[in-house]
């Protein structure tokens, strides 16, 4: 039986809220930061929105959020670890390497993650 710790919902659970917010709000401050010139609003705008996004399709297609929010983890850290805590070096100097890594990273980790959490 998995431990509890806020109202039943299993600690793994909890765990990837946590990171998921931390995440997000790493790569928002790394924009905020990094990014600059006409680039700078929209992508603060599309980090911005992309939680609220995420829930509302989920909500929309009955589907629950769970592995969504592991995806958006696995994306953001993995996209942390690929540009070294520089996002904006995924398009600017990055090429098609750097995505694919950070593709790569974020399939593992995610597969990884959704492991751990389902125990499957």
């Amino acid at each position: 039986m998995a431990t509890e710790s806020l109202n039943g919902l299993p600690t793994a659970v909890v765990a990837v809220w946590v990171l998921c917010a931390a995440g997000w709000g790493v790569v928002l401050a790394r924009l905020r930061g990094g990014v600059h010139g006409p680039a700078r609003g929209p992508s603060l705008f599309a980090h911005a929105i992309t939680p609220a996004g995420v829930i509302l399709t989920c909500s929309l297609i009955g589907f629950g959020s769970l592995y969504a929010t592991i995806a958006l983890t696995a994306e953001w850290w993995a996209l942390l670890l690929v540009t070294g805590f520089r996002p904006e070096r995924l398009l600017s100097t990055g090429g098609l390497g750097r995505l694919a890594a950070w593709a790569a990273v974020t399939a593992a980790v995610a597969c990884l993650t959704a492991r751990l959490v389902f125990q499957v």
